[in-house]
């Protein structure tokens, strides 16, 4: 009977070794999962911070833009309105003068 006794010991003993190892294993699963979760918030963090920062690049972009189409729209304006005016006051110089009777 002590052989017997002995050997469910020895089966006992064998049971505790695994779940001592199951366990272990269990918690560094835990340990892994929450260093996981914190880079996943981490992460989560990076992406709005990079949200918003694109977000207002893309802002100063759009009015850099467009200052740039209004600085050239007002400089063809300028010169459409100076060549108009140039040629209306050179039609109306050739009306306003007298043309030679022969």
């Amino acid at each position: 009977m002590s052989s017997k006794t002995q050997q469910v010991q020895k089966q006992v003993d064998e049971v505790v070794g695994i779940m001592q190892d199951n366990i272990q294993k269990v918690m560094q699963r835990g340990e892994q999962l929450d260093s996981i979760q914190n880079k996943t918030d981490d992460l989560q963090n990076s992406s709005q911070q990079f949200r918003r920062g694109a977000s207002r690049v893309r802002k100063q972009m759009w009015w850099k833009d467009m200052k740039m189409k209004l600085i050239l729209g007002g400089i063809i304006g300028v010169i459409l309105l100076v060549i108009i005016f140039s040629i209306v006051g050179t039609q109306a110089n050739k009306s306003a003068t007298p043309s030679p009777s022969p």
